[in-house]
Order: structure tokens, then sequence, then C-alpha cells
């Protein structure tokens, strides 16, 4: 399974237009070989290099398995979870120290998780343990100048 975006490439820099520094819009992503038995993807945008630990910026689950992008600034179709600001939509990098690691990580699941819009991330995890088909990440990194 692979996840890419168009705006910019594995490990490189993530255009200031999906950050707090400039639209604070998601950036494209597309999404290749998920398995053809799968359900529902899981989306998820972390930054393990937040001085309060990881800071969790995205969580979409039971993203119809058929969707293969996301536009940018277009949230896809699925249940949101809440992220570390409290927000249940994409919030863009906005490190307060350095250059930071964003990590995009699609998950493939054999089902639907049984959970309400707001989850917490943990939540989540543990709905997708043992539903793991298969799994795929983009990094992109991002510090204020």
């Amino acid at each position: 399974m692979i996840i890419k975006s168009p705006a910019f490439g594995n490990n490189q820099d993530i255009p200031s237009k999906y950050t707090c520094d400039g639209g604070d819009i998601n950036p494209p992503l597309e999404f290749s070989d998920a398995p053809d038995n799968a359900k529902t993807l899981v989306l998820i945008m972390d930054d393990p290099d937040a001085p309060i630990g990881v800071w969790d910026h995205w969580i979409v689950f039971n993203i119809p398995a058929d969707v293969k992008s996301i536009s940018e600034n277009e949230e896809p179709a699925g249940i949101h979870g809440i992220g570390t600001s409290g927000n249940l939509k994409y919030h863009g990098p906005c490190p307060s120290d350095g250059k930071h690691r964003y990590f995009f990580k699609l998950y493939a699941l054999d089902a639907e998780l049984n959970l309400p819009e707001g989850s917490a991330k943990k939540e989540v995890e543990k709905a997708m343990e043992n539903h793991i088909l298969d799994k795929a990440e983009i990094i992109g990194l991002y510090a204020r100048k």
C-alpha cells in the first residue's frame, strides 16, 4: 500500500500553505495498492517531535476503502477523531522549535470501527488492533521561518 502527496515528497518539506503559517489546509494525498479485502481506511497525522510528546494533528477513521485520494483543503468521508488541539478536522504543522517530522499514516482495515466522532487516537489505535491488513506512511518536514 502506498500513500503519497503531489505537494511534497517523503522526508521533504511541507509547503507553508498547509501549515499555521499559511492557509492551514490539508495537503493533497493519494492512496494506492490497498488490499482488495480492505473494508475501511484510517488516516492519522502526528508529530512525534513536539516538546510535550506526540501531537495528533488529524485523525479520520472509517474512510471508505475505495477512496484513492484526498484533495487539497478537503476533509475525507469518514469519522473524525479529536486531535491534541481539540480539533476534529485537519490542523497543520506549527512547531514551536526547529524542524519537526509529520507522519501521515494510512491503515487498511478488515472492519469498520465502532467508535463515535471525537474519539482519541489511543481509542482508534486500540480498536484497530487485530484488524490492520496493511500500513503505509509518508513523512513531511516543517520548520517555522
